[in-house]
């Protein structure tokens, strides 16, 4: 492997170019090919490397054959996911795939299976547990300092879907469905700070506003814009999701609180502030702080989480040690999602064994 990490970008769309600026900040790290069926988006990549030497291609196979990098970056539309990761697995090199891994559970356990014996790094971009806030509220519930973890609610109220090329976002076939899309980051983190596996899922939800005047050859977009899930794990804790996508009038638009036998811990987005409280100070015992991480040199769209997760990805590459977030993770997240989904379409709690 070079000295210097050549990342290739499959995907040069909202995420892949938030890719690129991200490894365009990071010492050691070069971006030296991207590929995109879209001239526009590989125009967007070439102007983003900023005097860079970068090859592009409007076929992903034609780069893989190119054998030019070190690490491939996965970042096109969600239901291509898994016949792109079927060929860039048969190089053997570093693979990073965002969310969500799949958009079917079928697909998901498959490349689970897969990861489990792949010999090189396999990372899922569920970078939502980088954020600053939320991961120093995980850290004060995983030091004991709440007691035992009991309850996890998670509330985001923000601006509709962004179109994107095509519009294949618009529907819930391409998507996987906004569970699976865009919640697939906080069922991770309900599993990770919950550190157990889900048994049961029960969701209310509903597509109430958005997108209903929209038409695309005569298809009206179909992808939710509210609902509430509820999530049981094996050790007890519940967890719930508060999603409202027509909620642009706020100022934190992500809330994260931790509810544990002595105490909780609250997290919000973008202010950053971090509440924590002890039960037996009552009012008295609330300690406030705004959590921010020097290491981040690029915000982007998720307050430097991705650039933390970057980060991470070059030393598992580097050291040869495994991906911190892996295929088990991709493979739940998805499962809780298309769970919510099935909840919500036939109107009863999905118990988690029907996907196992």
């Amino acid at each position: 492997m070079a000295e210097t990490l050549r990342y290739g970008l499959l995907g040069t769309g909202m995420m892949g170019l938030e890719h690129q600026r991200n490894l365009n900040a990071i010492e050691g790290v070069e971006v030296v090919a991207a590929a995109d069926t879209f001239e526009g988006s590989l125009e967007q990549a070439r102007t983003t490397a900023e005097g860079r030497k970068l090859e592009t291609f409007s076929d992903y196979r034609e780069l893989l054959k190119a054998d030019i990098c070190d690490v491939y970056v996965i970042s096109t539309p969600n239901f291509t996911h898994r016949a792109v990761l079927d060929d860039v697995m048969k190089t053997g090199k570093a693979i990073f795939v965002e969310k969500p891994m799949c958009t079917e559970v079928s697909d998901a356990k498959v490349i689970r299976d897969l990861a489990l014996s792949y010999s090189n790094v396999f990372w899922v971009g569920l970078e939502y547990r980088y954020m600053p806030p939320v991961a120093k509220a995980i850290q004060i519930a995983s030091s004991g300092e709440l007691g035992d973890v009991v309850m996890i609610a998670q509330r985001e109220h923000r601006h509709p879907f962004l179109v994107k090329v095509d519009n294949w976002n618009r529907f819930s076939k391409n998507t996987g469905g906004t569970l699976v899309e865009k919640c697939c980051h906080f069922f991770d983190l309900m599993r990770l700070i919950a550190q157990s596996n889900p048994v049961r899922v029960m969701a209310s939800g509903a597509q109430s506003h958005n997108h209903l005047n929209e038409n695309y050859d005569g298809r009206t977009p179909d992808i939710l814009d509210n609902a509430y899930v509820i999530v049981e794990f094996e050790n007890g804790i519940r967890s719930s999701l508060d999603l409202c996508m027509f909620a642009e009038g706020t100022t934190n638009t992500e809330e994260l609180t931790i509810v544990g036998t002595e105490g909780k811990v609250e997290a919000f987005l973008p202010t950053g502030l971090v509440r924590t409280g002890a039960r037996k100070g009552w009012t008295k015992g609330v300690k406030e702080e705004i959590v921010i991480n020097e290491e981040v040199l690029v915000e982007g769209f998720h307050h430097g989480a991705s650039f933390l997760e970057h980060l991470d990805l070059k030393r598992a590459v580097e050291n040869k040690t495994p991906a911190l977030v892996n295929a088990e993770d991709g493979f739940w997240s998805v499962v809780m999602g298309a769970a919510a989904h099935r909840a919500i379409d036939e109107n009863r709690v999905v118990e988690i064994a029907e996907y196992l």
